[in-house]
C-alpha cells in the first residue's frame, strides 16, 4: 500500500471514549483543562489571544493571600455563592452533581473552573430547595442550550408557558428563560420556577416597567424588582448595564438600530433624563442583591446587531469592553458571571467575536443568541442561526440561546419550541464532537453500528427523536427488513457491506437481530407527525395506527418474508413493489 501524500493536522482528543471507527479524531486543539484553552479551536491568524487574567485577579478588597497562595476571607465571613465556596477550596454538593453530569470532569476540576470564573453553576438557593437539578455552563464542559419562552400582551398565558417549559425540558433544553411581557408576569414567573428542574433566567427590566413608563423607572424600583425575583428563585438575570450613554452615537447609522428590548428601553431612559444608564450606576448595589441568593449574572448585550449589516461594529464592541469591566466588578463581589453575545453575525466574523469576548471578559462563559448567518429566511431562522451557533460553540461559546421558526415573526408555540431546541441540540452536539470532548461521540457510534446492522429498532431507540424517525420510516415501508425505501433491495449499500465477509460492518453481535421485524402500530405521537406531513391519506394513517403484526408472512419468532435471508432477489423485488394493505399488511388485490 502506498504512503499517503498528505499529513493530517495535529488533533485534539478523541470524542469516542472507546476510540471506535477509523477516524483520526478531533482536529481541534489538544485539551488543556484548568487553562483558558480547555476545549478550543485552532486560531485563524490574527485572532485575539485569551486574557492572562481570571477571576482570581479580581478578589474582594478585604481578602488576603497567604504565603502558600491560598486566599483567606475576613474573620466571620460566610460564603454564599458557588464562586465564594470555590475560592475557599470547598467542593459543594452542586459541584459534585455537575461532575456526575459531566463525566470527563472531576468535582475538583469543576471547583477550579468556577473559581477561575470560566464556569458558572446557576443555582439560586431558593430554587435549589424546590427541585433544581444543578448544571454548569463553561467551555470546559459540554455546550449548553437555552430555550426562551414567555407570555406576550397578545398571546399565551401561564398554563401554556408551563407546558412549553416541560416540552423544552423533554427535548433537551439545559436552561429556560421566561421573557414574559404580558399577562400576569409574577404568576407566570413563579409557576415556571416552581415547575422547573432546569435553571430559569429572566430579564427583570420587563417587570420593572409594568404600570409605569420607562422614563419613570428609578433606583428603588430596580432594586426592589431584583430582590423580589431573587426571592422567587430565579437563577440568572439578564441586566443591560453595559449600554452607556456615550455608546448611543455609534448606533445612529445602523440599518436597524437597537434590537434588544432591554437595550432600547434603557437608551430611551438615558436620552430622556440626560444621565448615565442607571443599571451601570447601581452595579455595586445590584451585585449585593445577586450575591445574597447566588443569582448568576448574564450581563446583557443591549447593543447586539439585529442584522448582518450592523455586526461587529463600534457600538457592539464598545459595549463588550464595558461588559469586561462589569465582570471584574461582579467578581470582586463574589458573584458568578456569564456574558451575552450577538445575534446576527456573518459566518466569517464569528470566530473573532467569540475570541474577543474571551479576552475582554477574561474567559467568563459566553452565552450567544444564534448567531444568524443570513437575514433572508424568516420562518427558517432556527436553521440559519444553528449554523452560526455551531461555529460559535466550536470557537468558544459555552451556551447557545435557541432560535425558533417563529423568530422575528411571532411568539413561539409548542411545536416551534421543539424545532428550536432540537436544532440547537444539533449545533451544540456537533461542536462538542468537533472539540473532542471525551465521550460526546459515543451515542453517534452506537447508532452507526445499529444502522450498519440494519437493526431498525435500536436505530430508533438511539435517535434523539425516535417518534419522528420511526414515523418517517414507516410512511414508506412499515416493515423492518434489511433495506429501506430510500434505495430498495438491490441498491442498499449497507446491506451489501454487511454481506461482504471481509468487512466488520454490521456484524457486531450486540446489534444482531432475527426476531419478528414487522413494525408496531403507530403511536399517537407518530400518527400526529404523519398527519402533519400530509403525505398519506387519513385512511392510510388510520389503518397504520390499527394494523396487526401479520405482514409479508411474518409472525413472532420469524423474519418477514422480504428479508434477504428468506427471499430470493426476485421475490424481494416482487414484495417491495406490492402495495400492502395497512390493516393486514398483505398485498392488495391487483397489487
Amino acid at each position: 500500500m502506498s504512503t499517503p501524500r498528505y499529513e493530517l493536522p495535529r488533533g485534539g482528543a478523541n470524542p469516542s471514549s472507546r476510540g471506535q471507527g477509523t477516524t483520526p479524531g478531533s482536529f481541534a486543539n489538544a485539551p488543556e483543562l484548568g487553562r483558558p484553552h480547555a476545549f478550543s479551536s485552532p486560531d485563524t491568524p490574527g485572532m485575539p489571544q485569551p486574557s492572562p487574567r481570571t477571576a482570581w485577579d479580581f478578589m474582594p478588597r478585604d481578602w488576603r493571600q497567604q504565603a502558600d497562595g491560598r486566599w483567606c476571607a475576613p474573620e466571620g465571613f460566610v460564603p454564599i455563592t458557588q464562586l465564594e465556596h470555590s475560592r475557599l477550596g470547598t467542593v459543594t454538593a452542586e459541584m459534585e452533581r455537575v461532575a456526575e453530569r459531566e463525566p470527563h470532569l472531576t468535582p475538583e476540576m469543576v471547583r477550579d473552573e468556577v473559581a477561575a470564573g470560566r464556569m458558572v453553576i446557576p443555582a439560586n438557593k431558593v430554587h435549589l430547595a424546590s427541585g433544581l437539578d444543578p448544571m454548569c455552563i463553561g467551555r470546559a464542559s459540554t455546550t449548553k442550550i437555552n430555550a426562551n419562552m414567555g407570555a406576550s400582551p397578545v398571546s399565551s398565558g401561564t398554563d401554556a408557558e408551563v407546558e412549553k417549559l416541560h416540552w423544552a425540558e423533554r427535548w433537551g433544553a439545559d436552561t429556560v428563560m421566561d421573557l414574559s411581557t404580558g399577562g400576569d408576569l409574577d404568576a407566570t414567573r413563579e409557576a415556571i420556577v416552581k415547575n422547573a428542574r432546569v435553571p430559569i433566567g429572566t430579564v427583570p427590566i420587563y417587570s420593572m416597567i409594568i404600570g409605569r413608563r420607562i422614563e419613570e423607572l428609578d433606583e428603588r424600583a430596580v432594586l426592589e424588582a431584583l430582590e423580589h425575583q431573587a426571592r422567587q428563585g430565579v437563577d440568572y438575570f439578564t441586566i443591560h448595564a453595559g449600554v452607556l450613554r456615550e455608546h448611543l452615537p455609534f448606533v445612529r447609522s445602523r440599518l436597524i438600530g437597537i434590537v434588544s428590548r432591554g437595550g432600547s428601553l434603557l437608551a430611551k431612559w438615558m436620552l430622556h433624563h440626560g444621565r448615565q444608564n442607571l443599571m451601570y450606576q447601581l452595579w455595586d448595589e445590584i451585585c449585593e442583591v445577586m450575591r445574597r441568593y447566588d443569582v448568576t449574572f448574564s450581563i446583557g448585550d443591549g447593543l447586539r446587531p439585529g442584522g448582518l449589516s450592523d455586526a461587529t461594529d463600534r457600538a457592539q464592541l464598545a459595549e463588550l469592553e464595558t461588559l469586561g469591566e462589569l465582570t471584574e466588578r461582579a467578581w470582586r463581589h463574589g458573584c458568578q458571571v456569564m456574558i451575552e453575545g450577538p445575534g446576527h453575525v456573518p459566518f466569517d466574523q464569528i470566530e473573532f467575536n467569540m475570541k474577543l469576548e474571551r479576552r475582554l471578559c477574561h474567559g467568563a462563559p459566553f452565552y450567544v443568541l444564534g448567531p444568524l448567518v443570513t437575514d433572508i429566511f424568516p420562518g427558517y431562522d432556527h436553521i440559519t442561526s444553528c449554523i452560526g451557533a455551531t461555529a460559535a460553540a466550536y470557537h468558544g461559546a459555552s451556551m447557545l440561546c435557541y432560535v425558533t421558526p417563529k423568530e422575528h415573526l411571532g411568539l413561539p408555540k409548542k411545536d416551534d419550541v421543539k424545532q428550536g431546541v432540537i436544532a440547537y441540540k444539533i449545533a451544540a452536539h456537533a461542536a462538542d464532537v468537533a472539540l473532542g470532548i471525551p465521550g460526546t461521540r459515543d451515542r453517534d457510534d452506537e447508532l452507526t453500528k445499529a444502522r450498519a446492522a440494519l437493526n431498525w429498532e435500536k436505530h430508533f431507540e438511539l435517535a434523539w427523536d425516535p417518534d419522528t424517525a420511526r414515523a418517517y420510516h414507516d410512511e414508506d415501508l412499515d416493515v423492518d427488513t434489511d433495506f429501506c425505501a430510500m434505495c430498495g433491495h438491490d441498491w442498499c449499500s449497507v446491506r451489501i457491506s454487511k454481506e461482504i465477509t471481509e468487512f466488520l460492518s454490521g456484524k457486531e453481535e450486540a446489534y444482531a437481530w432475527d426476531l419478528p421485524v414487522v413494525s408496531a402500530a403507530l403511536s399517537d405521537d407518530q400518527r400526529a407527525i404523519l398527519e402533519k406531513r400530509g403525505v398519506l391519506t387519513p385512511e392510510e394513517i388510520h389503518r397504520l395506527a390499527g394494523k396487526t403484526r401479520r405482514a409479508m408472512g411474518a409472525g413472532r419468532g420469524h423474519r418477514a418474508s422480504c428479508h434477504s435471508d428468506v427471499a430470493s432477489d426476485d421475490q424481494a423485488h416482487e414484495l417491495q413493489s406490492h402495495e400492502l394493505d395497512p390493516v393486514t399488511l398483505e398485498p392488495l388485490a391487483g397489487g
